[in-house]
């Protein structure tokens, strides 16, 4: 198995920008692509307001910035990744939007050596890859939020996939990317979400009950345990919609109730209060 050097992300919202620069920024001939080229432009624009982020910093250079754009390409054709050695799927946590995805991509993959991830953070893995023609080539790589800052990346294969495919993408990742990798089983919500998942809608459903303030809880989880933030400013950060998606994957493998989304979880998504990239969810976000 080569060396992984051309790289497909298809999606270029919060995860998938995040993916794209990191990637330009190890070296890589990195193609990035949306559904239509306005989304691809909207897109690249996410990707240089970080790197310039990173510039203002001091973490950056403008010489290197300079460098991990013009090893990025956009593109509204999935047919264009016929070429590239790895492509990570980074669309909608939506199953069929998924599935859908990676299936394109298993026809236009032109080698046969090539890779197809997932940065799902709560579908099964098997799930995904048996919609594929190459469910051995198939393996997941969920990367936490925001990538260019996060350590972690949890390495998930299934029961189909290559022993050769996981230690070829956990040698990119530690490697290449240099971030940690950590190994999961193939179930919802992995290692991280498994336990963050119900912390989180108990934290929604002590507010929901009246039992503290969005501020309390924040402030208590914060000061009482030493977290950099608490779960509602986390939920905030994630985006309800995502949680909520998350929450519900969860449910659906484990029948467990405490995976559940609570019902004010739901009504803040269905008003489209998401958090941050709103300017709106548990707490408010005047900028």
């Amino acid at each position: 198995m080569g060396e992984i050097v051309t790289v497909g992300v298809v999606g270029c919202g919060l995860m998938g920008s995040g993916i794209a620069e990191i990637c330009a920024r190890a070296g890589l001939d990195v193609l990035v692509g949306e559904v239509s080229p306005e989304a691809a432009m909207a897109g690249r624009r996410r990707v240089v307001a970080s790197l310039d982020r990173g510039v203002r910093s001091g973490k950056l250079s403008e010489e290197d910035r300079d460098a991990a754009l013009s090893r990025l390409t956009f593109s509204a054709d999935l047919g264009d990744f016929a070429d590239r050695h790895l492509v990570i799927e980074a669309v909608a946590e939506r199953f069929e939007v998924k599935t859908a995805t990676l299936a394109t991509l298993g026809k236009v993959l032109r080698s046969p050596d090539a890779i197809i991830a997932s940065n799902t953070s709560s579908i099964p893995v098997m799930d995904l890859a048996a919609c594929t023609d190459r469910p051995d080539r198939v393996i997941g790589m969920h990367f936490f939020n925001p990538v260019p800052v996060q350590k972690l990346v949890e390495i998930v294969p299934t029961q189909l996939t290559s022993g050769h495919v996981v230690d070829h993408v956990t040698e990119f990742v530690t490697t290449r990317l240099g971030k940690t990798a950590i190994r999961a089983q193939d179930r919802s919500g992995f290692v991280v979400n498994a336990l963050l998942v119900p912390y989180l809608m108990s934290a929604v459903r002590m507010l929901e009950s009246g039992f503290a303030s969005a501020e309390d809880i924040d402030a208590g989880m914060v000061l009482g345990c030493a977290h950099p933030m608490g779960p509602l400013r986390l939920l905030d950060l994630i985006g309800l919609d995502t949680a909520q998606s998350v929450a519900e994957s969860m449910y659906e493998e484990f029948k467990e109730p405490l995976h559940a989304p609570p019902p004010l979880l739901r009504r803040m998504v269905a008003a489209g209060t998401l958090g941050r990239k709103t300017g709106r969810g548990f707490h408010r976000y005047d900028e």
